[in-house]
């Protein structure tokens, strides 16, 4: 039997259709979840509303899971720490079938897949501390607390003889 704090016992439920029992589980995850710039810490809690009903199939895991999100500002590199709340919802069949991810394996269903897939989904791809963050200043590495000014326009030294090709085009042209 496994020792994951996500493996649920079913066995009161099992192979009875139209059974249902409602669970709030409460754990402290036993790895990070999440590879990027945002994840959900190894040992934070998670909580975890979960309604298991029978079907004449499998056993219907659905439910909410909710816990604390850590990660930087891409733009300024300040920690952020946001509440991150994913809805589930996975049939876990009795029998092995092309049509199902996952099984009831020893009356247990096993949760962690199908939270860490919806929780990895629901991350951030590019978390921001506020929608508004300037970001660095390029030149101090100090975080902007204005906008930069627009830089004025300058010409590329490469282009401008170009410049002064097309000028003297305009006045050639005028004088004929």
């Amino acid at each position: 039997m496994s020792t994951s704090p996500f493996v649920v016992n079913v066995a009161t439920i099992i192979r009875k259709p139209g059974s249902m029992r409602e669970l709030e589980l409460d754990l402290d995850l036993p790895e990070r979840m999440g590879e990027g710039v945002a994840k959900l810490d190894k040992g934070s809690p998670l909580e975890i509303d979960l309604k298991l009903e029978t079907l004449h199939d499998g056993i219907l895991a659905s439910g909410a899971a909710r816990g604390t999100m850590t990660a930087e500002c891409v733009r300024c590199l300040d920690p952020i720490e946001e509440e991150l709340e994913v809805d589930f919802a996975e049939l876990f069949a009795y029998a092995q079938d092309e049509a199902f991810e996952y099984l009831v394996h020893d009356d247990t269903v096993d949760l962690e897949p199908p939270i860490r897939d919806a929780v990895v989904l629901a991350l951030p791809f590019q978390p921001v501390c506020t929608p508004d963050c300037l970001g660095l200043d390029p030149a101090t590495g100090e975080k902007l607390t204005e906008p930069l000014p627009e830089p004025s326009e300058s010409i590329d030294p490469r282009w401008a003889a170009l410049e002064q090709f097309g000028r003297e085009g305009n006045t050639s042209e005028g004088d004929d």
